[in-house]
């Protein structure tokens, strides 16, 4: 996961979200016809029974689903290409904790595969890690998955990840800050860590390992052979 786990939630709700709310309407009045955008807006159009020539509707209802945080595939699609004009332009860089930036250099040269699962885009999560505090953290990564896989609460999702990953779901680590995405995975079979950013006090588990920091997290516990 990025948002709270490797990257400050404040960051996105403070810095990229209000960025794609202010500069989204203008973006899509200028990039409507663009293939890729005009893909999003068909699926806006879609899901909330709107004509697709009503450019102005079309941008009411993703401010309207901005405002309510919902998980929306064409939303996050557009928030991402808008973003991207953000990141080009010097207007901010992502945000890392230093302990997760540590933990993937570590494991990255250990030769574990990598993986981010996040309701953001495939493309804004590979401009999220190109345009880093920490640098163009990219080549970290093996894959990526977002809501086109499904929701992050739901153990289909998980088990669609394992498939593609190609590995037993004993074999593979879930790391977030929600509880509900980690009860999916490991429903899925996947081992999980619970990263409880910001709290004066760790909440233990037994179903999940809890820790406040990647250096918390050693992956030899669950090593079998």
């Amino acid at each position: 996961d990025i948002e709270g786990t490797t990257s400050s939630i404040h960051f996105v709700h403070e810095v990229l979200f209000p960025y794609a709310a202010k500069n989204l309407p203008e973006f899509v009045r200028n990039n409507h016809a663009k293939p890729e955008v005009n893909s999003a807006l068909q699926d806006v159009a879609a899901l909330a029974n709107i004509a697709l020539n009503d450019i102005e509707a079309l941008i009411a209802q993703l401010l309207r689903w901005i405002s309510d945080d919902q998980k929306v595939t064409p939303l996050k699609s557009l928030q991402g290409l808008v973003w991207e004009h953000g990141y080009r332009n010097g207007d901010y860089k992502a945000h890392i904790y230093a302990d997760a930036l540590t933990a993937l250099q570590a494991w990255h040269q250990q030769g574990i595969d990598l993986y981010v699962y996040s309701s953001g885009s495939v493309y804004a999560q590979k401009l999220f890690f190109e345009f880093n505090e920490g640098g163009d953290l990219r080549r970290f990564f093996k894959g990526y998955f977002d809501t086109v896989t499904g929701a992050k609460r739901e153990v289909e999702s998980y088990q669609k990840i394992q498939q593609v990953i190609g590995k037993p779901a004993s074999e593979i680590l879930f790391l977030s800050d929600i509880v509900e995405e980690l009860e999916a995975a490991a429903a899925a079979g996947m081992h999980t860590a619970w990263l409880q950013r910001d709290t004066a006090e760790i909440e233990h588990t037994p179903r999940h390992l809890c820790v406040a920091s990647f250096a918390d997290i050693e992956l030899t516990r669950w090593d079998t052979h």
